[in-house]
């Protein structure tokens, strides 16, 4: 059987979708322009709004199927971006009150602002994830951001502890992937790309939070995180900053003792040693990084297949799945496509 083969979580979205999307709005990953504008541009939508994403929802998974993909998202095309479109339904998070502040340590953007205690608003992906299961043949996946990766995308008004307010935003997170897990979800996914960025604050308290998001979900859901090292504000950016390379190594035994059934790895945009890294992950799922998602060079399929056969020397077939580093959005469809279905090929050849 071939190697299972998943997506971590943005698709590029049709040009008709009725809001901006991040990744192509001026500024790369300046994420405030599309959060400013996301409120006037769903009301200049008004009620066509729901139709255009459902349509789009289904595109994204065709185009998933269609390319070889076994575990597909919903590209997340409702989301201006995956993080502060979740805040939106988070009380205490104020979009009226906008504060710029440093993101990642490396950009200036405008963020909502914490006003008040952060609590889990009223259920919204449960209902999302049905309609989009509606649409596939396989189990959708669903991304959540994670709490670090949350408070690193707002400005904190309210706690002025990071702590606190992490074990917060995990107890609200909680809230929605439980409704997830009740409503059929059976792959759901917390991306914490702050783990690979703070490695000693992960192990700290990160760690913990992020297995709180996970409480009560039972094993029949394949409880997922996504590690990445950053996106660039463009295409063909060899040099835009990345977490250190060393982190994996430093979070994977602590990860390896946790619920998490799977972790996603970005292997792509730079190797790992394999050697010493995938070790680590005893009884722990890798969602291996396969093609790189800020580059436009279309990877060779035995390109890939010969680095998936080296991960295979360290980890048995049963514990890889094959995966981009993370969302599509920089890419363009066709582009998409066309590497999406490279990988497919080779996590079909390697077994």
């Amino acid at each position: 059987m071939a190697l299972l083969t998943t997506t971590i979580g943005a698709f590029p979205k049709p040009a008709y979708v009725p809001i901006s999307d991040w990744f192509t709005a001026a500024g790369g990953t300046d994420t405030d322009q599309p959060t400013k504008r996301y409120t006037a541009e769903m009301s200049q939508a008004a009620g066509g709004a729901e139709a255009l994403f459902r349509k789009a929802v289904r595109e994204v998974i065709a185009d998933q199927f269609a390319a070889g993909i076994d575990i597909p998202t919903d590209g997340e095309v409702r989301r201006e971006n995956y993080i502060h479109y979740h805040c939106r339904h988070l009380m205490g998070i104020d979009f009226a009150v906008i504060t710029e502040r440093k993101m990642r340590g490396h950009y200036v953007a405008q963020v909502p602002t914490i006003t008040g205690p952060v609590r889990a608003g009223a259920s919204f992906l449960a209902a999302e994830w049905v309609l989009a299961q509606k649409d596939s043949k396989q189990p959708v996946k669903v991304t959540l951001p994670g709490p670090m990766t949350i408070a690193n995308s707002v400005a904190d008004a309210h706690y002025g502890n990071a702590e606190s307010l992490d074990r917060d935003l995990a107890t609200a997170l909680n809230s929605e992937v439980r409704a997830l897990a009740t409503a059929g979800c059976r792959h759901i996914q917390i991306d914490e790309p702050l783990f690979a960025r703070q490695p000693e604050r992960a192990l700290c308290y990160g760690i913990g939070n992020l297995e709180r998001c996970f409480d009560g979900v039972d094993e029949t859901v394949t409880r997922t995180m996504h590690m990445c090292c950053g996106y660039p504000s463009g295409l063909d950016l060899p040099n835009y900053p990345k977490a250190p390379m060393d982190s994996y190594s430093e979070l994977a035994e602590a990860i390896d003792q946790t619920c998490i059934d799977a972790v996603s790895l970005e292997d792509a945009h730079r190797y790992n040693d394999l050697k010493t890294l995938l070790v680590r992950f005893r009884n722990t799922i890798v969602i291996f990084g396969s093609i790189a998602i800020a580059n436009s060079e279309i990877e060779p399929v035995q390109q890939i297949a010969g680095r998936l056969r080296t991960a295979l020397t360290h980890i048995e077939a049963e514990r890889l799945w094959v995966a981009p580093d993370c969302g599509l959005g920089l890419l363009g469809r066709e582009l998409a496509m066309a590497k999406l279905r490279n990988m497919c090929e080779a996590a079909r050849q390697v077994v």
